[in-house]
């Protein structure tokens, strides 16, 4: 089965192509939630058409088919994580993989069923599927919805892993919020590309634009890399 999504460091070259044909992986100056100043921004709100998100899904579920990872169900964070279940569900149902799908609500629904879970219950080994971990606030919030639910918090899939430092408090750690994740909460995680792929995918693409990007997103990597 793991031969179906392919070569991961193929599927990863394919996919930051896709993302910056789609204008999803944009280059310049952008201010990041740790107050750095990155010369790349990975905005996954811009898979926003339905062939852009069938597409998202497909990389998303390949990756996951690739990656051996065992899970009962799929869990999305609200907001950009919602989306992301459903079609990941949708796509995974396509390869002969049916699993149930739920996610959250940021406010408490206080009429009709209520509380702040919407889909399957919440049972078993859950994946979490999100766009990218930063600080890993957002999956450690999944993680105890998920765990005063009685089911068990098992793995993350993200698109990007950024490969930095994650903060703490204002400060740099020595880890990545993906690092923290795998080490500190046990979880495993599945990325459909990392930094290294970024950094390749340009340096392959030198002599065009894309190699004055390469020598600032390097220079990024050797500053806030891990």
């Amino acid at each position: 089965m793991a031969g179906e999504g392919g070569s991961p460091d193929r599927l990863a070259q394919e996919f930051v192509h896709f993302a910056v044909e789609a204008g999803v992986l944009r280059f310049g100056e952008f201010k990041t939630k740790a107050g750095r100043m990155s010369p790349y921004f990975f905005n996954a709100g811009l898979f926003d058409d339905g062939a852009k998100m069938g597409r998202l899904a497909e990389f998303y579920a390949k990756a996951l088919i690739a990656s051996g990872i065992e899970f009962d169900m799929v869990f999305g964070p609200a907001y950009k994580g919602i989306p992301l279940a459903a079609t990941v569900a949708v796509e995974l149902a396509r390869h002969g993989r049916n699993v149930p799908f739920a996610y959250n609500r940021k406010e408490a629904k206080d009429h009709g069923e209520g509380g702040t879970l919407v889909g399957a219950p919440l049972q078993g080994r859950v994946l979490i599927v999100d766009d990218v971990m930063s600080a890993g606030t957002a999956a450690r919030e999944s993680i105890a919805l998920i765990r005063a639910a009685g089911a068990v918090p098992h793995a993350m899939a993200i698109a990007l892993d950024r490969q930095e430092k994650a903060t703490e408090n204002g400060r740099d750690v020595d880890h990545s919020a993906v690092q923290y994740v795998r080490g500190q909460l046990g979880m495993q995680v599945c990325t459909i590309a990392k930094l290294a792929d970024l950094l390749q995918y340009l340096q392959e693409r030198g002599g065009s634009d894309m190699g004055a990007h390469h020598e600032r997103v390097l220079a990024y990597r050797h500053r806030y890399g891990v």
